[in-house]
């Protein structure tokens, strides 16, 4: 017997709880959350919520410096969104690589139809220059965001997503704990539907499409 979309929205909030980045200093140890599946939520693998977050209409800088707002700069896209930061040393290359290779399972006509946008939760550190360079060897066609952490926090809370400056480490810098989620931003100004940390490549691709064909 398939479990309610409740059971997911359930199990959504303890991904937001749970998950973390950073080896040390967060509540989610090394991000992964077990035993999260969905597979019965309307046919995705990801967590369709019953009441989409909606997405504020908050403007950062993209990496050619420009003002970018994923409420009026997304051109009718699906948007797959994820928050992390360049210098994490675990979760955030798993699951941007994960984005990246669900991305190269899309055609070229499902591709033009999809953006990917990397949100830092690290400012300081990660500017439009080093964001690019970051992107550039996952998929030129990934686009980062950058700007003030306050502003950054207005647009992530309204998502389910919550950043927090970690530990210091021994080598001089430190960690930024950070909600793990990955979130798609339909053409509604509302995200409908957020993937935990552990999907793979293929129902992240799955998804994707099922979104494309829905028109959200």
């Amino acid at each position: 017997m398939g479990r309610p979309r409740t059971f997911a929205a359930a199990l959504l909030v303890v991904w937001l709880l749970a998950a973390g980045c950073g080896s040390q200093g967060d509540t989610g140890g090394n991000g992964v959350v077990s035993d999260v599946s969905s597979s019965d939520n309307d046919g995705y693998t990801g967590a369709l919520l019953e009441t989409p977050y909606r997405v504020p209409d908050v403007t950062l800088d993209d990496t050619a410096g420009k003002h970018f707002s994923l409420t009026r700069d997304t051109e009718g896209r699906l948007n797959v969104v994820f928050f992390g930061y360049t210098k994490c040393p675990d979760v955030c290359q798993v699951v941007m690589g994960t984005i990246a290779s669900a991305y190269a399972k899309l055609d070229k006509a499902e591709q033009r139809r999809v953006q990917v946008l990397f949100v830092t939760t690290d400012p300081a550190r990660d500017d439009s220059r080093v964001l690019r360079a970051y992107l550039d060897r996952l998929n030129p066609a990934f686009e980062g965001l950058t700007g003030p952490i306050a502003t950054i926090d207005r647009l992530g809370k309204p998502l389910g997503v919550f950043i927090k400056k970690g530990q210091r480490l021994p080598s001089g810098g430190y960690e930024v704990s950070h909600t793990t989620s990955v979130i798609a931003v339909g053409g509604r100004d509302t995200a409908p539907l957020v993937w935990s940390a552990t999907v793979s490549p293929s129902e992240l691709a799955t998804d994707i499409r099922a979104l494309l064909k829905k028109k959200v």
